[in-house]
């Protein structure tokens, strides 16, 4: 598989990628040459920097832009090209930036880029993920040339960590609706629609000795199988989405390495803006109908966990028993809050879900099972990954299973989840009404003091039972396969774990 020269001409990058060793050149030499090659789960739908395409696309676009921070290792905010941020006295947040950071194209990053780069994402045409937390900027301050100050319309305990988001980057004001101009620690140079990307090390990046790979070629393999082969027989050296029922083998071979990390979870979305799952008692019938240990052991080979509630992890301030188990499998329960809501006879409905992932097929199958138990006969849908995507943020559904995470592992990163009035998105349900939980998420937003915020957090878990944004079917661990060669890569901790690609940027052949 090689680049195809069109894209590069098209790109006038055909003389800088003429500097990298040839893909075809056996694994040995491409190791000595330092490029890794990355088998990656689905070609990226597109790779707009703000739009969320998925966390395979998100894993590309983490390489070849950069925001204010990112996460450390240890699942900690560090500095990117902000090198602090704080509040002032008048609870705004001001950021500094890091002296010397340059694009792409060698013009240096300016607090008027990140001002220009918010409010591209603030505006009212935006389709960024993260356009309705921007649009809580009241203004944009530059009191000198290396500082920016956020002065938000209520106070926003958790802003920092937006910038941590991967369709949040700071990109140059020179960019075009086509051509993003980013600072990451690799440039794009080439891509064949549907088959690979490839990035090759930014000379001039921040980092002194990052990246330490000289170039990633990721392989697209949509079929997890032929994927997993591919790392097995070294035709790459590391994969994304290890297959639940690969990870033992992975596992057992000598020459390979698993890195695992639980955090991701699988849920049910809901079409609110029309009946039956506008009212909230069919939601919550849904929620009580699946008996999610099938779940776990089914699509993911026992290694993951049910999940009878909200996406908090236990052991952390605000995990609670019960409401952890608010929506445990009640079959009974269920079938007495459809008559509640009318539907006591049942009624046939659709579940989008994609074959491109196998868990997504699986957990949908299982899904479909036992909602017929109980009277709702679905219908599956599996397309592409794309067409789900793109349907998902249509509203083109009635019901949808899908794989995601958190932001980060404070409660206030399940807001891109739960928070159904922002922006549509394949990754939560549409136009489902859920003010309390919403108001909720917005007074812990808002709330400084931590143990204030623990209490706020478990009256909205609370409410998000009761008006059901989501229904939570399983956690599930997710892991990453590679070559035992391959060091310096971390897969970040509980939710971060889809945030990880941002790692390869410190991974290299040992």
């Amino acid at each position: 598989m090689t680049i195809s020269r069109r894209t590069m001409l098209a790109a006038g990058l055909a003389a800088p990628f003429a500097s990298l060793p040839l893909l075809s050149r056996p694994a040995s030499a491409r190791r000595a040459a330092g490029i890794l090659r990355y088998g990656l789960s689905a070609f990226p739908p597109n790779l707009q920097p703000w739009v969320s395409t998925g966390a395979s696309a998100g894993t590309v676009k983490m390489l070849i832009h950069r925001s204010l921070v990112s996460y450390s290792p240890n699942g900690e905010l560090r500095g990117e090209l902000a090198t602090s941020w704080s509040l002032d006295g008048d609870g705004a947040w001001v950021f500094k930036l890091r002296p010397g950071c340059v694009f792409h194209n060698g013009d240096p990053v300016t607090a008027e880029d990140v001002k220009w780069s918010i409010e591209q994402i603030a505006g009212e045409k935006s389709t960024a993920y993260m356009r309705s937390q921007f649009q809580s900027v009241e203004r944009i301050e530059i009191p000198d040339p290396g500082t920016i100050r956020l002065v938000t319309k209520t106070p926003q305990a958790t802003l920092p960590s937006w910038f941590g988001n991967y369709n949040t980057f700071i990109l140059s004001r020179k960019s075009t609706p086509t051509e993003f101009i980013g600072a990451g620690p690799f440039r794009l140079v080439g891509q064949e629609r549907g088959s690979s990307v490839e990035i090759t090390a930014f000379d001039k990046f921040y980092k002194p000795g990052i990246p330490k790979l000289k170039g990633i070629k990721f392989v697209v393999y949509a079929d997890e199988n032929l994927r997993f082969a591919a790392l097995q027989s070294g035709d790459v050296d590391m994969i994304e989405y290890v297959p639940w029922q690969s990870m033992a083998a992975v596992e057992a071979d000598p020459r390979l390495k698993l890195d695992t990390q639980q955090g991701p979870f699988m849920d049910v979305l809901f079409n609110g803006s029309k009946p039956p799952f506008n009212d909230p008692r069919v939601r919550r019938a849904v929620a009580h109908a699946v008996r999610r240990e099938d779940i776990v052991k089914v699509a993911f080979f026992g290694r993951g966990k049910p999940l009878e509630g909200l996406p908090i992890a236990e052991g952390t301030p605000w995990w609670d028993k019960d409401l952890a188990h608010g929506w445990n499998y009640d079959p009974a329960r269920a079938k007495a809050l459809l008559t509640e809501a009318g539907f006591g006879n049942g009624f046939q409905t659709t579940l989008l879900a994609t074959a491109q992932f196998g868990m997504h097929k699986d957990t949908a199958e299982i899904v479909q099972q036992h909602l017929a138990a109980v009277g709702i006969q679905c219908e599956l849908q599996l397309p592409d990954w794309s067409t789900r995507v793109a349907r998902g943020s249509k509203g083109q559904y009635d019901m949808a299973i899908h794989g995601v995470s958190s932001d980060n592992n404070d409660p206030d990163g399940l807001t891109v989840v739960l928070d159904t009035s922002l922006s549509p998105s394949h990754g939560r349900s549409f136009r489902v009404d859920a003010p309390r939980t919403i108001a909720a998420l917005a007074k812990g937003r808002a709330e400084f003091d931590q143990a204030k915020r623990v209490e706020i957090y478990k009256e909205m878990q609370r409410a998000a039972l009761e008006e059901v944004p989501l229904v939570g079917l399983a956690w599930r661990s997710q892991g990453y396969g590679m070559d035992k060669s391959v060091v310096g890569f971390t897969n970040l901790p509980g939710a971060l774990s889809n945030s990880s690609g941002n790692m390869l940027e410190e991974t290299y052949f040992g």
